[in-house]
């Protein structure tokens, strides 16, 4: 990448509002998990409720003044995005493959962040989206293609690889490296929050992408989702309930660990 983007990347990372804009970001995300938190709990004790990101959003569409806190969500989220597309242009002192391995996961959660900021805030203004939904449309569309099927399930196997590479930061604690927690009880609590919170998230999303591996194996794209079919599978195995609330405390542990990496997550490259 030539030099003068880096730098003026650099020069963007470095300003201080929109550092606190991405420490507002955090905040949002934080927020986002509790939600879907909650709502995976009252899954688990038995309610009929859309537990990904779009059931979220709707839940909050539906309080006084949830439109004004669904555009602040969007702006912290879309700040995020920025801020790890910025993470993806600007590191110090990398080169090879180690460049390569920064960008392929910073860039990926900045257009995620990005997208579900945008989501934010098409509810915000009148849109309802069920994320599921749209799931299985998207799988339905890729079936039909002459190797949609290859195209499914390479997504399912990525995106289990997420989920096993969250799981992986959550059993060796590497989400250290990017906070700076604080000394004493605090800081044990902050970080086994975190533990908690990327297991159950990497649990989820195993969850998705092998029901999308699932759905190109067979061919049935209704069987392909999102969060929201994960938990639903999750429900359907024996002792389900108990693992669903596991997963809903999981989000909620995450959730809160998300919010104090506002106030503690180091934002240098």
């Amino acid at each position: 990448m030539p030099s003068s983007a880096r730098s003026v990347a650099r020069d963007a990372e470095a300003n201080t509002a929109f550092r606190v804009a991405a420490r507002a970001g955090y905040v949002a995300n934080g927020i986002l998990h509790l939600l879907i938190g909650g709502l995976v709990l009252a899954v688990g004790f038995g309610a009929a409720e859309d537990t990904d990101q779009t059931g979220a959003f709707r839940a909050v569409a539906a309080l006084p003044l949830g439109a004004v806190a669904l555009g602040a969500l969007a702006l912290g989220l879309v700040a995020l995005g920025c801020w790890h597309l910025l993470q993806a242009v600007a590191p110090r002192g990398l080169s090879g493959w180690k460049r390569l391995a920064w960008v392929a996961a910073e860039a990926p959660q900045g257009v995620v962040f990005i997208v579900i900021g945008v989501i934010s805030a098409s509810v915000a203004l009148g849109a309802r989206p069920h994320a599921e939904q749209a799931a299985e449309d998207a799988s339905e569309v890729a079936l039909t293609l002459p190797i949609g099927g290859f195209i499914l399930g390479t997504v399912g196997l990525a995106v289990a690889g997420v989920g096993i590479g969250f799981g992986w930061m959550g059993l060796r604690r590497s989400f250290h490296s990017k906070v700076r927690l604080p000394d004493g009880v605090g800081g044990h609590v902050l970080s086994a929050l975190g533990v908690v919170g990327f297991l159950a998230k990497g649990v989820a999303l195993v969850v998705v992408g092998v029901l999308l591996v699932i759905a190109a194996v067979r061919i049935e794209p209704d069987t392909a989702g999102g969060l929201d079919g994960a938990v639903s599978a999750l429900i359907a195995l024996p002792a389900g309930p108990f693992l669903a609330l596991l997963v809903g405390l999981g989000f909620l542990g995450y959730g809160v660990f998300t919010v104090f990496r506002a106030r503690y997550a180091r934002l240098d490259a």
